[in-house]
Formats: C-alpha cells, structure tokens, sequence
C-alpha cells in the first residue's frame, strides 16, 4: 500500500495500513541510530538489535516485513543469522550492510539468501532507496491512492472526503475535516492552538483557543471514541495526533 507523506514522498504501508516494520541490525550504535531515524522519516516502525541473538529475538517479537543485516556481527556472522531467519520468516526482504566490496562476498550473501546489498560507506538515501525497491517487489506494501494520508488504522481521503479508522467508516464536518487533515499531515508533531487557528481557521491567535478545544473534543468523539486513543493533548503546548498504541 502506498500514500503521499506530508513531505511529498511516496510512503509504503502494510495491507492492514499500518507501518511498515523494519529490523535494523548493526553492532555500530551510531550507524544503528542513524538508520533508524532515517526509516522512521519515511514513516516506519523500527526496532535495532546489535548482534545476532538479539536480532533473532527482535524478529520472533516484532516480525519485521524487511530486514537490514550487517554481515560483521560479534557474535555470529551475519549469514548465520540470515539462515535461521529464514527458517521463521521464509520471504522477509534481506538488506546486507558489508564492508566487503569482492565479487565473492556479494556472491557468498546472495547466495545466502540476501535480496540486495550496500558496501560500506553508504548514503542513508541509497539504503533507504534500496529497501524501499525490495519492499515493492516483495508484495508486503500494494497500491493506494496518493491522496490518502494514513496515521495507524486511521485513513483519510483527500479528494473524496472519506474518513476510516479500521473498517468503520466516520463521518465529519467541513471544519472537523480540516482539523483533521491538519493533524494527519503532521502525525507525532505537536501543533500549537495559534497554529491550528491560522491553518483551519485562517486568523491569528487572538483569545480563541475555546474554539480549537471544542473541535478536538468534536474529533476524539468521532474518532477515539471506543477505540486506542490517537490524539492527544500536551498541556501548556498543543495537540498531536499519532497511531494508537
């Protein structure tokens, strides 16, 4: 499934329109950390392990729909880990990281299994590019409407209006729409009450925040209301919107 992101890009979600999951898996804390911001941009759901037995627990628990594997881990090889992967998650996409750039490593960890690799060092845009091209050709993410913006379970339509958390369908105003869009353009981004007046409401903060607070009590009725709570108040700075816990 894919949809535009608030930046423009294209995102890719599971069928159930949930995040994508990645396993990262890399003994280099920081290039680890740097990875996972750089997925978490695209809007995935990410976990890091920093061997191979932590990475097999992680995908036992997580069950991550691709997997980035550095082949140098301290205490297994990565192909090691790749093979017992495959035992539980037969046709999860494999990303290798090496710092072996000979015909024979690239041979030895396709071989293996791998779908694709990067040698070290690489740019976190090639990464990303390359994960994003095995997560398509693996059928994990299928088409969608570029209008569509997603937050969890939620969806909404930017060109037909339509509104869905899970298979319910929710019906809103004109201004509950656009207090909404607002929202899902900018998903765990914390939105103060003058930002949400001159985007929805088009005037500056003057003493209207009453007008605001009603609007979102409107929204977590429509929207919340006997489900995981998806917005949220952050008290003396505004509002957000992310997926349900």
């Amino acid at each position: 499934m894919t949809t535009t992101s608030p930046q423009g890009r294209t995102e890719l979600l599971r069928p159930d329109r949930n995040p994508i999951r990645v396993l990262v898996v890399d003994d280099e804390a920081p290039l680890a950390e740097l990875l996972s911001m750089a997925l978490r941009y695209e809007g995935w759901e990410v976990r890091s392990a920093g061997d191979g037995a932590g990475a097999l627990r992680a995908a036992r628990d997580f069950r991550p729909d691709a997997v980035i594997l550095d082949v140098m881990l301290p205490d297994m090889d990565g192909l090691a880990v790749l093979g017992r992967l495959r035992r539980d998650l037969n046709d999860v996409p494999v990303l290798f990281l090496t710092a072996r750039d000979a015909v024979e490593d690239r041979i030895a960890g396709l071989t293996a299994g791998g779908d694709d690799y990067v040698t070290k060092p690489f740019s976190l845009e090639e990464v990303v590019a390359r994960l994003r091209g095995l997560i398509r050709r693996s059928g994990t993410a299928t088409a969608r409407s570029e209008s569509t913006l997603v937050v969890g379970d939620l969806a909404l339509d930017e060109d037909s209006h339509e509104v869905s958390r899970g298979d319910d369908s929710i019906h809103l105003t004109a201004t509950e729409f656009e207090l909404l869009r607002f929202l899902m353009r900018n998903p765990r981004r914390v939105l103060s009450k003058a930002q949400i007046l001159d985007r929805v409401w088009n005037y500056d903060f003057g003493g209207q925040a009453n007008v605001v607070e009603l609007y979102i009590s409107y929204l977590r009725k429509k929207i919340d209301a006997g489900r995981t709570p998806m917005i949220h108040t952050r008290r003396g700075a505004g509002y957000l919107i992310k997926p349900g816990d």
